[in-house]
């Protein structure tokens, strides 16, 4: 599949799959108890923003190195989400899959992304 450039980081298929997963993490974690609030809500939520907002800041980096800077920020705080979903289920707060599902995706296309903007000096 041959795609012409992005031309803003919303046309980026990565960030716009990130975004739906901080929508996901959003509703999962509405079902917290009241007492995460401080916690696990916010430190999950705040790990969610956090992927696709290094894409978008990334994104009009020039450099390669500054730019794979960026996205592997944005692959670390998807870790740290992988990390919160599995401490969600452990509590029994949420059914989890969903947000799994979606983040394993961004996980992907994020790899696809970092590799790319490594290999090619116009990305």
């Amino acid at each position: 599949m041959n795609r012409s450039p992005a031309k803003t980081f919303q046309d980026l298929v990565v960030r716009q799959k990130a975004h739906q997963f901080v929508l996901a993490a959003y509703r999962l974690s509405d079902k917290f108890p009241q007492k995460e609030m401080y916690g696990l809500t916010s430190q999950f939520r705040r790990a969610a923003i956090s992927i696709p907002a290094n894409i978008a800041e990334g994104f009009r980096k020039r450099g390669r190195s500054d730019k794979a800077r960026f996205m592997n920020i944005a692959q670390g705080s998807l870790k740290e989400c992988r990390y919160y979903l599995i401490l969600t289920g452990d509590l029994r707060y949420g059914d989890c899959q969903e947000a799994l599902t979606q983040l394993e995706e961004v996980s992907k296309l994020l790899e696809s992304y970092c590799s790319s903007i490594l290999l090619h000096s116009d990305s």
